[in-house]
């Protein structure tokens, strides 16, 4: 009995102190375990606000992209409308330059017309005959046409209109009455009446009528009396023609020698 009572003591006391020792393993080998659990559990968090913070920060990048996409887009939309304007407004650059060199193209050719046309006028001037004249009288300081100049304006340039090649020199003329710039205007009232009456009354071209006034210059009779005066009161019309063997021509003859 009292073997029995050593015995369980003893096998007692070894269950206590194997408990004793089966506790300590288990704290000492879990400890690190759950320390390596906590360390886990700790990055796992970080990486999860860092995985957190990533896609912040893509998301911040795609919307960064996309606005600058859209920038880009708005931008390449502007550049090729402002493109096209240019273009169109290149075109119609081009149209007008090419209207404008056209045109210029124009002159220069109506120039060139003109040109040619003076050069033959000018190398035709021998050819430029006296066919017809005529003096008309004015009566003293007077300068408006009577009945019987417009008569013999009328004789004189009848049938010059149908002439291709003519000019008509109309120049005045005065007495020596007076002073020498009197006269001269005097002479060019004389000579624009005789103008205005061949321009208004025949349609004869401004163009083809040369007008001087020469006073009291070139007389014709150089007496001091009456009738010396009068002669020289005067506006002399001469026709010049191309045309002398036309019948115009013959016509302008025939009533010079009239």
């Amino acid at each position: 009995m009292r073997h029995f009572l050593s015995t369980t003591c003893v096998l007692s006391l070894t269950l206590i102190a194997g408990g004793c020792a089966t506790k300590k393993y288990v704290r000492n080998t879990a400890s690190p375990i759950q320390a390596k659990l906590d360390q886990v559990g700790e990055q796992t968090q970080k990486q999860g606000q860092e995985i957190q913070e990533n896609k912040s920060q893509i998301k911040q990048v795609d919307e960064n992209a996309q606005s600058g996409i859209s920038a880009a887009k708005e931008r390449a939309m502007t550049a090729d409308t402002h493109a096209g304007e240019a273009m169109t407004r290149a075109n119609q650059v081009g149209t007008e330059a090419k209207q404008m060199n056209q045109q210029t193209n124009q002159r220069v050719e109506q120039v060139n017309t003109n040109l040619e046309g003076l050069r033959t006028q000018v190398a035709n001037l021998d050819d430029y005959k006296m066919a017809a004249e005529t003096s008309i009288p004015f009566k003293f300081n007077k300068y408006r046409l009577e009945d019987d100049a417009r008569a013999e304006l009328d004789k004189l340039v009848g049938n010059v209109s149908s002439a291709k090649r003519y000019f008509i020199a109309v120049e005045g003329f005065t007495d020596t009455t007076g002073s020498a710039a009197y006269n001269e205007e005097l002479s060019r009232k004389r000579a624009d009446a005789v103008v205005e009456y061949l321009v208004a009354k025949h349609n004869i071209p401004i163009y083809r009528i040369h007008m001087v006034g020469l006073g009291k210059e070139k007389p014709v009779d150089m007496g001091k009396n009456r009738a010396a005066r009068a002669k020289n009161r005067r506006v002399e019309v001469r026709i010049f023609s191309a045309d002398q063997n036309t019948p115009v021509s013959s016509q302008l003859n025939k009533q010079a020698t009239q």
